[in-house]
């Protein structure tokens, strides 16, 4: 298999991508995780209608950083949510305008205010309205358009294999899908079987995506789905380098090598200091909260995992910049200094 994925006019220097998070996969994360070495980190979910208009938050999550910047992105992937094909060709146009690489729609979001507004994986109970959509993303763009969606609505319509035939007839350049149907959201597991079944409606890449969190999970995806590569999530958090690590233990057919507590110090630390310059130090030190527990739970030390925990509980209630730095230094470097003080710094 080879060690790189063609999306239309772009190469992807890896097969493991790392998938589009709402309040996760925001500019900071994509970089330290590009910095780590992931291949290809996508945006946070943007919803067009909001990004057309200029909404500032909406804008935030598109941000996707400027090219020439020292720490600038190797790949911007801005992912794309809508249900109307007005918005999806402005929000398509402004992506484009914006410097993404490729432009990625979303069809498989399973969060209940998102198919609620009949977007995200509701659209695959609507392939007409679907097809349109699409057709309205890859017009307005000369951007290869990608596809993420999920098997279905609920396991009586698994209709994945044919809404990716119908999306490579209106131009999209690959498919992710995650091995649940919507009905699932992220209960019981991905079934990576089902994947195969697209793979085999279409000529385009197919990417693989849910429960892969390692190695033997990475190989056992990919295996079953017979899919070009993957796409891991949840198994990020707190893992920035995962994506790289998985790349490189496929093509050695090893484990994937985890960073030692110092390298984890370093990612962290690196990560916190970039979301305080991005957001400010007040919106930041609430963003990165999320970031930190993971950080820790992911952990190779504290080894107890009832220790970890409050080791979490009381790194996140930590409510100034310092503070949280001196306690992450203490927790991984062998500091005589303990959390407990570190928090009133």
């Amino acid at each position: 298999m080879s060690s790189s994925l063609q999306i239309g006019d772009v190469t992807i220097p890896g097969r493991v991508l790392t998938a589009p998070m709402t309040g996760v996969s925001d500019l900071p994360f994509r970089r330290i995780a590009s910095a780590c070495g992931a291949p290809y980190v996508a945006t946070e979910m943007v919803a067009c209608d909001s990004f057309a208009r200029g909404r500032p938050d909406v804008v935030r999550r598109a941000a996707i950083g400027a090219k020439e910047e020292e720490n600038a992105l190797p790949l911007m992937v801005i992912q794309l949510v809508g249900r109307t094909p007005e918005w999806i060709a402005k929000g398509a146009k402004l992506a484009e305008d914006a410097g993404a690489d490729i432009i990625d729609f979303n069809m498989g979001c399973p969060a209940k205010e998102v198919t609620g507004a009949l977007s995200g994986s509701a659209l695959m109970r609507e392939p007409e309205l679907a097809a349109r959509l699409i057709a309205a993303a890859v017009d307005a763009t000369s951007r290869p358009v990608t596809l993420k969606m999920r098997l279905g609505w609920d396991d009586r319509s698994r209709n994945a294999p044919e809404i990716a035939a119908l999306a490579e007839s209106l131009g999209v350049k690959a498919i992710t899908v995650h091995g649940r149907t919507r009905n699932q959201f992220y209960g019981g597991k991905a079934d990576w079987r089902a994947v195969a079944e697209v793979k085999k409606a279409v000529h385009i890449p197919v990417i693989v995506n849910g429960d892969i969190i390692d190695a033997a999970s990475a190989r056992a995806a990919l295996a079953q789905s017979g899919a070009d590569g993957l796409m891991i999530g949840r198994g990020a958090y707190g893992r920035p380098w995962i994506a790289a690590a998985l790349d490189k233990a496929l093509d050695d057919d090893r484990d994937a090598g985890e960073p030692d507590i110092a390298s984890r110090l370093g990612i962290a630390l690196e990560h916190f200091t970039d979301t305080l310059r991005f957001y400010g130090d007040a919106l930041g030190l609430k963003i990165f909260r999320k970031h930190l527990g993971w950080y820790v739970e992911q952990a190779l030390y504290p080894a107890d995992p009832g220790v970890r925990r409050a080791t979490k509980a009381r790194l996140c209630q930590i409510d100034n910049v310092n503070g949280v730095e001196s306690a992450l230094v203490a927790l991984w470097s062998n500091s005589a200094l303990p959390i407990s003080a570190a928090a009133h710094m």
